[in-house]
């Protein structure tokens, strides 16, 4: 069960991650916020990311097996890169509706899934 809520702490984080670093290319098209300047936006984006840290900070800390949780260091970052991947792909979808899915993105999710059951086998 730690597992999990570990998993769902860093899928959350992710998304606030992702709206971070992606959200103001989408934001743009709002009127308020295309007259915008760099450094307002990057206030805002820092924002955002603060929500990023509230979770990504506590899922470390209590998924990492050396505090108590059920992850290798190493297991924790490669959870981490696969949910950023996935929220990243998702978020691209359904945001940014110019974006397309090809089988080269499958090919190579498919392989990064692999790279994570390779990670966890003993």
């Amino acid at each position: 069960m730690k597992a999990i809520i570990i998993i769902i702490l860093l899928l959350i984080s992710n998304t606030f991650m992702t709206l971070a670093w992606y959200g103001h290319l989408k934001f743009a098209d709002m009127k308020w916020f295309s007259k915008l300047g760099l450094v307002s936006i990057i206030l805002i984006s820092w924002g955002i990311a603060l929500f990023e840290y509230i979770f990504q900070v506590p899922a470390n800390k209590y998924g990492f097996n050396q505090n108590g949780g059920p992850f290798s260091l190493i297991q924790l970052k490669v959870i981490q890169e696969i949910i950023t991947l996935v929220v990243f792909a998702v978020f691209t979808l359904l945001v940014f509706k110019s974006e397309t899915f090809r089988i080269n993105h499958l090919i190579s999710f498919t392989l990064i899934v692999g790279a994570v059951y390779f990670m966890f086998k003993k």
